[in-house]
């Protein structure tokens, strides 16, 4: 990153962009040489998922390609010889950073992260009924729903909570021929089981490019290539309606785009919503209200929520 260049003009891009499928557990890379040295970079940042995406979205700028988070600690990992210092310290003096701060630079030995990664990413099962599984794990006929997920860098492998739950409640609903709406699909993995489950149609929508991308390819993964899927954000819907939405995004979006998915609902369909913690369910459950939908249940883990509304 040179001094010259306008990071603003970055951030107003990454804003504009809306990268909601970059907040995540874990970022992960495909491209990665079998054997390097990394480092780790632990970074405090504050209780604000758009500073934290952003500032994620940034750093893979500057060539770091694999992200943890574990509540406020970000960890960002790059290959030692692609670490430029300089760069970083230029970031962080942007005011939007202004609370986030480096804690540890660790180095780490020199392993064969592919195998190490392949070795301890395993399978996800929900409800012994969906199985999610990446490209090098065999298929499992024991389980009815079998999902292959290559998640490259877009949110949705599984291993969130938020993913996970979202899933979870999925598997308690009809979707046999109901129209089904994927809004912010990332991988499109909701949308893929919606399909299995025999929604139809089935249509998949993400603003982030990568994303759109990985949706497509994640389809044909599937033999679900009738799911269709659309670059756009909430305007994308347009007048069409549903039987069902799905929005696994984050607080603020679904409390913003809340009327556009009551507008989007049949009489009597449902809304499945996750991204937000079990503090901002109440803010939740009162813009779905105001906008004409019934709470129905909501399911929990680790401080993350998924729920369940009805128009």
């Amino acid at each position: 990153m040179q001094q010259n260049c306008s990071l603003s003009l970055v951030l107003m891009v990454v804003l504009l962009a809306a990268h909601h499928s970059l907040r995540m557990n874990l970022l992960l890379s495909v491209n990665k040489p079998d054997l390097m040295t990394c480092l780790e970079l632990s970074f405090v940042v504050p209780d604000d998922e758009l500073v934290t995406e952003i500032l994620t979205a940034i750093l893979s700028e500057i060539r770091f390609d694999s992200f943890m988070q574990e509540k406020n600690i970000l960890k960002a990992y790059i290959q030692k010889e692609l670490f430029i210092e300089k760069d970083l310290n230029y970031l962080l003096k942007e005011d939007l950073f202004q609370h986030v701060s480096l804690l540890k630079v660790e180095e780490m030995p020199e392993q064969n992260w592919n195998a190490i990664w392949e070795s301890s990413y395993q399978p996800v099962i929900i409800n012994e009924l969906c199985r999610i599984r990446a490209p090098f794990h065999n298929p499992d006929s024991a389980y009815p729903y079998d999902l292959l997920i290559e998640p490259r860098m877009s949110f949705g492998t599984a291993h969130h909570e938020t993913t996970s739950q979202m899933l979870e409640l999925m598997l308690t609903i009809d979707f046999v021929k109901k129209s089904t709406l994927d809004m912010g699909c990332g991988t499109a993995i909701l949308a893929i089981l919606a399909r299995k489950m025999g929604a139809e149609p089935v249509v998949a929508i993400d603003n982030d490019e990568w994303a759109f991308n990985n949706a497509l390819d994640n389809i044909i993964l599937n033999h679900t290539e009738d799911i269709v899927v659309q670059f756009g954000d909430v305007s994308t819907i347009e007048d069409n309606k549903f039987d069902i939405i799905l929005a696994n995004i984050n607080r603020n979006i679904l409390l913003a785009d809340m009327k556009h998915y009551a507008h989007s609902l049949f009489s009597g369909g449902s809304l499945l919503l996750s991204g937000f913690y079990v503090a901002d369910l109440p803010s939740i459950k009162e813009s779905a209200l105001l906008n004409g939908l019934i709470y129905k249940t909501h399911i929990s883990k680790n401080d993350w929520v998924a729920a369940l509304f009805q128009s």
